[in-house]
C-alpha cells in the first residue's frame, strides 16, 4: 500500500497540469491562436486521461481515504468535494464529445457543446486539487482498508 500513496500528490499535479492547459487553451482560442489551442486542449485531455488512471489505480490499491477535518472546514469541505464528485462523473462524456466534434470539424457543435464542457472541466480541475490539499496537505487523512486487503484477510 505504501508505493502507492505517492499517485496521491501525482495525481493533484496532474490536475494542475490539466487545469494550466484548460486556462491557455481558452487564451488562445479567444485570441483566434487555433492550433495553440488545439494543442493545449489535446494536452489537457492527455493530462487527464493519465490523472484518471493513476487515480483508479490509487483508489483500488489505497481504499478510501477519509477527511480528517472537523467543524465548518468539514461542511466547506464537502461541499467542494461533492459537486466535484458529481461533475468529475459528467465531464468525461462531455469532454470526449466536445473534443471529437472538433477532430471530425463539426465546430459549431464543438463550440455548443465547449461553452459548457470548459466551465465545468476548469471546476473539476482545480477543485480536484483543493480536494487533494484539503484532505491530504492541510489535515492528516484517514485511510480505510483497500479492497485487496479486504480480499487478502478473507482468503486466510
Amino acid at each position: 500500500m505504501d508505493s502507492y500513496h505517492s499517485l496521491a500528490p501525482l495525481n493533484a499535479f496532474l490536475n494542475g497540469c490539466a487545469t494550466v492547459l484548460l486556462l491557455a487553451g481558452f487564451i488562445f482560442i479567444k485570441n483566434g491562436m487555433v492550433r495553440a489551442h488545439r494543442a493545449c486542449m489535446i494536452a489537457a485531455m492527455g493530462f487527464s486521461a493519465v490523472f484518471l488512471t493513476s487515480y483508479l489505480v490509487y483508489h483500488y490499491n489505497v481504499g478510501n481515504v477519509r477527511f480528517s477535518g472537523e467543524g465548518w472546514v468539514r461542511s466547506l469541505y464537502f461541499s467542494i468535494l461533492i459537486p466535484h464528485v458529481i461533475l468529475a462523473g459528467v465531464i468525461v462524456p462531455l469532454a470526449i464529445a466536445t473534443i471529437v466534434f472538433a477532430f471530425r470539424g463539426k465546430f459549431r457543435r464543438h463550440r455548443r457543446i465547449a461553452r459548457w464542457t470548459w466551465p465545468l472541466w476548469m471546476y473539476v480541475s482545480v477543485t480536484g486539487v483543493i480536494v487533494y490539499l484539503m484532505c491530504y496537505q492541510l489535515y492528516t487523512p484517514i485511510y480505510s482498508l483497500p479492497p485487496t486487503a479486504v480480499a487478502q484477510s478473507a482468503s486466510r
